[in-house]
């Protein structure tokens, strides 16, 4: 500054208030333009302290922008910025020894203090005006002001990585800065406080408050670390004057950046609470609710709950211009559910202490949930088909999906369109219906529920509320929708449980068959029976053993006992039991469940039937070719048998006909050559077992004979499984004394077999049939002799004992639960990915196998030799079992020797063809 300016300051301080009224026209201007002009931070503050103190309090309202805000402010922030500067680039050599350099950068605080003091004088004075000002009357003072106060709450948070060990000799300075730019943001928020703007502001003022709200925000990012107070205080008022001005504002906000900070925010909240929390519970403060920890801990989650509060309100009033950030929405809730239990990542921590977390971040996740149901693009991001979540959100994921699904019903129809029915059209981006998609959530959930994982279960008349599974909880919430499903809905419901029920996993298949039951019990006996009809069709419609008949029939059996006595009539009457091609629906059928009357007529029309194929099957030569027919009517018998808990005499005296005729058939040899008598093995025994006291001791010795020839061999897991409940059942009878010499030796040899199978599954079902069968048997001889090895003898009795093997820690379980998960789930898409045979295939292999039956495969490209290698193998098989009938004792039928000849001549035929060459 020159010398002569000097003068001009020096006479002014010595100025009367009166004076300085008088001369303000003609010393302001002067003033303020030595101000731009002042180079030195000393200057700088001397004059705007003269112009703040002396002048300002004599400009009116109308007139401090244009005459005094406008033109020293923006010098003002240039000033700060240039001080902070100066700090930045000295603070490096800062230390107790350098005294120079400390009263340097401590003069330098002081003149940063002085600044936001003056700054704060001219809020005053703006507030001791009765009236509310224009915004437009001090624009240029909001703007400035957050400037400062940015760069001064910044460079509070930044000072120990600045000062770096040498805080302490400034320290005092920081903290009067701090609470000087803390009073001066207080005071300008007052003022904006107090400042109205209608509907006709001007372009300008509305991108100055616009302005003022994203500074604010961009404070907000600062000072988070800082202050708890400062910052919800901020970030109410940001959020205030957003409401405010909402309908001349909200196109021009980021509110992307707001609700994104204010969901990390709540984040970071929530991590500081549960730091605390198990900060808490290792110190074992739990109960000390007055101690220093506790209150800090309580002062977050307030906090927390106050962000999750405000986003809530928020998204209330802006939500149509927050569609494009769905997808962050969704995967915030992702992200703070996975945060309590259930999910397997949840920390365990004390109740009271958890109680307060979810108090302040899970419950206000509801209101956060129906405030985005209207929206179509959450609705798309949520149900999109190729969903791809880390594993610690796919149970978030299924219990945001049921938590939708029970805020639906209050919801206009729009919204359950939205969510119930999925896309519609093709230029719709594509959307499962919510039911399908829970049922697929609910599948990749493999892991909690093997652990498993709890929820709480419905409190019903009064009782306690209990935990219960996540099947469970999901059954229930899938249920009670049903139950106020509106009827448009309804053929969508349909849609999904068929899909869930033919799909892979067992377990997401029982809950939609769960559900399919309570539809058929909710709705009326029509509804049921229709249900019953369409099952049992898609039960006959499967031509192989697949999992899809597994789930189908386990659902049929079920549907049946909800049936009316007149409408199981009316199922018999339309899948009459008497045909053949009807057994498939009636194997899968629980007899118990049917009337009296119902029941005596599918057992009369089975028995009937199984007696005619057997008698057929004797009449046409024992023809393995016809085997199908005999095992579908044996599956069906044995339905028959296991339907009520007391046969009729009639039905057990025609079973025992069946099975000493067929037992006196089987051959092992046969057994390991065609597969398809394994299958006839297998019902065989199962059979038996159930007939075990009317089954003659003879045929019990041909049984055994049998099946010591084929557990002697490698044969098939399912055959050995019902080999051991043969063997179990006849712990039931006693033996006479002039067959155990060939029953006993043989029982307790086949026992002794099974139980050094090195198969888990097996050895552990051995374990429970020799268990059972000692428990009931009178011939302990065959028990010790079973147990004649030592290591044998070992295992049963620890089983026996319910000695347990080495524990397995949580930690590895879980490790394991994870690795079998994906094995499991990996397995189901293998099979969902199997080829059917069509119709086409399936014709071809039932006349390749008039003489052999062969398992139905499907049908693949084969080279030249495969071809003759399988018809081959086809021509080996029929004449071993023609070879078989002509070793009986049975006169051949006299056309037999014509026909050798011929296919004598047709081979010499075959043999004598040679290629041609080209």
């Amino acid at each position: 500054m020159s010398q002569t300016n000097t003068p001009l300051l020096d006479e002014v301080v010595q100025w009367s208030q009166e004076t300085c009224r008088q001369e303000l026209k003609s010393v302001l201007p002067k003033l303020t333009s030595l101000h731009f002009e002042s180079e030195s931070w000393d200057d700088h503050t001397r004059i705007l302290k003269i112009i703040i103190d002396l002048f300002l309090p004599h400009i009116g309202l109308s007139e401090l922008e244009d005459e005094c805000f406008s033109k020293i402010l923006p010098k003002a922030v240039t000033m700060f910025n240039s001080m902070m500067k100066e700090i930045m680039d000295q603070v490096g050599g800062l230390s107790s020894q350098n005294t120079e350099l400390r009263a340097l950068l401590r003069n330098i605080l002081q003149g940063m203090i002085q600044l936001i003091d003056a700054l704060s004088a001219c809020v005053r004075h703006v507030g001791s005006f009765e009236e509310a000002p224009d915004l437009d009357a001090i624009r240029s003072l909001p703007t400035c002001i957050l400037k400062v106060l940015r760069e001064t709450f910044q460079h509070c948070k930044d000072s120990e990585v600045v000062y770096c060990g040498r805080l302490s000799l400034v320290a005092d300075l920081l903290q009067g800065l701090f609470k000087e730019a803390y009073s001066l943001q207080k005071g300008l928020l007052e003022l904006l406080e107090r400042i109205s703007l209608d509907s006709s502001a001007s372009e300008n003022i509305i991108t100055e408050i616009v302005t003022v709200i994203h500074s604010l925000l961009d404070i907000c990012s600062v000072i988070s670390d800082l202050d708890m107070a400062l910052h919800a205080n901020t970030w109410k008022f940001l959020i205030k004057q957003s409401l405010k001005y909402q309908s001349l504002v909200e196109e021009h906000l980021h509110h992307g950046d707001i609700v994104n900070s204010l969901c990390d925010n709540l984040v970071a909240s929530f991590h500081n609470s549960m730091e605390l929390a198990e900060q808490i519970k290792q110190a074992g403060l739990e109960g000390s609710t007055q101690s220093p920890e506790y209150k800090l801990f309580q002062k977050t989650a307030k906090m927390c709950r106050f962000f999750a509060n405000t986003l809530v309100h928020y998204i209330k009033e802006f939500k149509f211009f927050l569609t494009k950030y769905c997808s962050n929405f969704h995967h915030f809730y992702l992200q703070i559910i996975s945060e309590f239990p259930p999910s397997l990542c949840a920390p365990v921590l004390p109740a009271a202490l958890a109680g307060e977390l979810s108090a302040a971040a899970l419950v206000p996740m509801t209101a956060f949930l129906l405030q985005l149901l209207p929206l179509r693009r959450f609705a798309e991001v949520v149900l999109q088909p190729d969903l791809r979540l880390s594993p610690e959100r796919e149970l978030p994921q299924c219990l945001l999906l049921v938590s939708i699904l029970g805020h639906l019903a209050g919801q206009p129809e729009e919204v359950q369109q939205l969510w119930y029915t999925g896309s519609q059209f093709s230029e719709d981006s594509p959307r499962l219906p919510l039911y399908q998609a829970i049922f697929i959530s609910f599948r990749r959930c493999c892991t909690e529920r093997k652990v498993p994982v709890l929820l709480p279960g419905v409190m019903l008349k009064g009782q306690a509320q209990v935990q219960v599974t996540l099947h469970h909880h999901i059954c229930v919430q899938l249920c009670a929708s049903v139950a106020v499903l509106p009827p448009a809905f309804f053929p969508v419901l349909e849609r999904c449980l068929v899909d869930a029920v033919l799909q892979a996993d067992t377990q997401t298949a029982l809950l939609a068959e769960d559900v399919w039951c309570f539809t058929a019990r909710y709705g009326s006996a029509e509804l049921c029976l229709h249900h019953v009809h369409l099952i049992a069709q898609m039960v006959k419609a499967c031509t192989t053993e697949c999992y899809q008949l597994f789930h189908l029939g386990l659902l049929l059996k079920r549907m049946v006992f909800l049936m009316t006595p007149n409408h199981q009539m009316e199922l018999v009457a339309h899948f009459p039991p008497s045909k053949v091609e009807n057994l498939p629906v009636w194997q899968h059928v629980l007899l118990r469940a049917l009337s009296q009357e119902t029941y005596l007529h599918v057992q009369a029309d089975i028995i009937g039937l199984t007696e005619k194929a057997l008698n057929d099957w004797e009449n046409g030569g024992y023809r393995l070719g016809q085997i199908d027919k005999v095992n579908a009517v044996l599956l069906s018998l044995l339905s028959v048998l296991r339907g009520q808990p007391s046969p009729g005499e009639q039905c057990v005296l025609s079973a025992v006909t069946v099975m000493t005729q067929l037992w006196s058939r089987m051959s092992p040899d046969q057994v390991h050559t065609y597969p398809v008598l394994q299958h006839t093995l297998h019902l065989l025994l199962s059979t038996t077992a159930f007939l075990v006291k009317n089954i003659e001791p003879q045929v019990i010795y041909q049984a055994l004979l049998c099946l010591d020839a084929v557990v002697s061999k490698k044969c098939a897991d399912h055959l050995l499984l019902a080999a051991l409940e043969f063997l179990s059942s006849l712990g039931k009878i006693f033996i006479p004394p002039d067959t155990q010499g060939q029953i006993l030796p043989r029982l307790s040899g086949l026992f002794k077999a099974l139980l050094t199978d090195k198969s888990w599954l097996l050895h552990q079902h051995a374990l429970e049939a020799f268990s059972y069968f000692a428990e009931n048997t009178n011939h302990e001889e065959v028990i010790s002799q079973s147990l004649s090895v030592e290591e044998t003898k070992t295992k049963v009795v620890n089983y026996l004992s319910k000695t347990l093997n080495a524990r397995e820690d949580a930690e590895s379980r879980l490790l394991r639960l994870k690795q079998e998960a994906a094995v499991i789930e990996e397995h189901n898409k293998r099979q969902e990915s199997k080829e059917t045979v069509s119709n086409k295939q399936a014709a071809e292999a039932e006349v390749i196998t008039n003489s052999e039956p062969c398992p139905k495969k499907a049908r693949q490209e084969t080279s030249t030799e495969e071809e003759y290698s399988r018809y081959i193998q086809t021509a080996q098989s029929a004449l071993k079992a023609l070879q078989a009938l002509t070793e009986r004792n049975e006169a051949p039928p006299p056309w037999l020797e014509d026909k050798l000849h011929e296919l004598q001549t047709l081979i010499a035929n075959i043999g004598s063809v040679r290629p041609t060459t080209s």
